[in-house]
């Protein structure tokens, strides 16, 4: 007797397309084909995420495939196993009966198995006198046989995608410690840049990778940070080439003049003065006669203005604790290294690494090197030739010099004005005193 193969759901379970399609492509299968379950569900689970489906629909895919009997899928066989919902939770490590319909249907949507419904929704077998199955209701499995080729690719696709995804996260790793590294070696070697705007590159670069990007978000990204990193190292290479280059021509002069007691005691009561002439207190040979005592907050801000454009909300630095955050603003604004401002701490003192990190914030529009700066200061220090009283007390007297420039130039312009006005009230009343002595003249030969 000839019986009719189930293909649309039971009870309230709609038909769609996409059933119908995956319907046509288990019947498309070759006859002759044959494939190896569990590879076949291996390359499933490569290409889960490009199917759609779920991890618990795997996990129920993987428990269908164990109540076969067979390793082998051919084409020609038949491949429908009716499981209650019982056992299949009982292979499908416990999971509940809502779970359990609602990944079924995800392995339905995704076409990977067909359901072969009976009558009244029940899954069953009806056997033959032989013992042989004339009629199935389940789920068939052929889609695993017609579609093996796909999974297969699709696998590949996915394997190839993760292996590009890997290789681009290592790339923006290996780029990123190569771009901070090689900034922090241009600032700490004295390097001419606007490191500050480099680092500021780097991060809006940085500042547009999401937590979780698709590989094509990270390619972009990595490209700029290429570019950025072949101009770093460009700079980086020209300064080594033109600083090789000058030591080379120079080195028989230079050892010339160490041979000369006489020019070094020159040079170095040269660049004493200069070093005095600076009015640094990182350059000051003694510091004894200096005060003891600490600066105070009010002289300091006195002293550098400037670091109060650098107080977060706009408001006024009132103790050292203010003070001190503000500095730690100031520090990344001036291309100085972490490590750099941490040896400076250790070796001045916090409080006074924070006023000397003012000083050079006041001043930045003449110093060409910060972070080279800092560790020169820092490096007199270590050898107890360092104070924050000059480097404050000559910021203070530029400051009164600048005044006072300006008052003098205030006083002459007011004294320009004065005498104008006296000359021109003085040529007013020449005026009128010609006037009366008309007046009068002829006043006298009417008379």
């Amino acid at each position: 007797m000839q019986t009719h193969t189930a293909t649309t759901p039971f009870g309230r379970r709609p038909m769609s397309l996409g059933m119908i399609a995956s319907q046509v492509a288990a019947q498309s299968a070759p006859p002759d084909a044959t494939v190896h379950k569990w590879h076949v569900f291996r390359d499933i689970k490569e290409a889960r995420l490009a199917l759609g489906a779920t991890d618990r629909a795997l996990a129920i895919l993987d428990a269908l495939l164990s109540f076969h009997p067979e390793t082998a899928f051919y084409g020609d066989s038949a491949l429908v196993v009716w499981p209650s919902n019982e056992q299949l939770i009982g292979r499908a490590n416990g999971m509940s009966p809502a779970t359990l319909r609602r990944h079924l249907a995800n392995l339905v949507e995704c076409g990977i198995i067909i359901r072969r419904d009976s009558p009244n929704g029940k899954r069953y077998a009806r056997k033959g006198q032989g013992g042989e199955v004339e009629q199935a209701y389940g789920f068939d499995l052929s889609p695993i046989v017609a579609r093996a080729t796909e999974f297969k690719a699709l696998a590949e696709a996915m394997r190839a995608e993760k292996k590009a995804y890997k290789l681009v996260k290592e790339r923006l790793t290996i780029c990123r410690r190569d771009i901070v590294k090689m900034i922090e070696a241009g600032i700490e070697e004295g390097v001419p840049a606007n490191w500050g705007t480099v680092q500021q590159a780097y991060q809006a670069i940085v500042g547009r990778l999401p937590r979780t990007a698709p590989r094509q978000a990270l390619e972009a990204v990595a490209g700029d940070l290429d570019d950025l990193w072949a101009e770093i190292r460009e700079l980086l290479e020209s300064f080594v080439k033109s600083t090789n280059t000058s030591a080379n021509e120079s080195q028989t002069e230079r050892h010339i003049q160490n041979s000369n007691p006489e020019a070094k005691s020159e040079s170095e009561h040269g660049s004493r003065k200069r070093n005095e002439a600076s009015g640094s207190a990182g350059e000051t040979d003694n510091v004894r006669s200096l005060p003891k005592r600490e600066l105070p907050l009010g002289i300091v801000l006195d002293a550098c203005p400037n670091i109060l454009w650098l107080v977060k909300g706009g408001g006024g630095i009132r103790n050292w604790r203010e003070f001190l955050a503000a500095a730690e603003t100031a520090r990344p604004v001036l291309g100085i290294s972490p490590s750099a401002w941490e040896e400076a701490q250790i070796a001045m003192g916090e409080q006074q690494a924070a006023i000397t990190l003012a000083a050079i914030h006041q001043k930045s529009d003449q110093i060409k090197s910060p972070g080279g700066y800092l560790r020169n200061l820092t490096e007199r220090a270590k050898e107890g030739k360092f104070s924050t009283w000059p480097m404050i007390m000559a910021l203070l007297r530029a400051k009164l010099d600048a005044a006072k420039a300006q008052n003098r130039d205030t006083e002459a312009a007011e004294a320009g004005l004065d005498t104008a006005g006296r000359v021109f009230r003085t040529e007013s009343r020449v005026e009128i005193s010609d006037a009366l002595r008309k007046s009068m003249a002829k006043r006298d030969r009417e008379t």
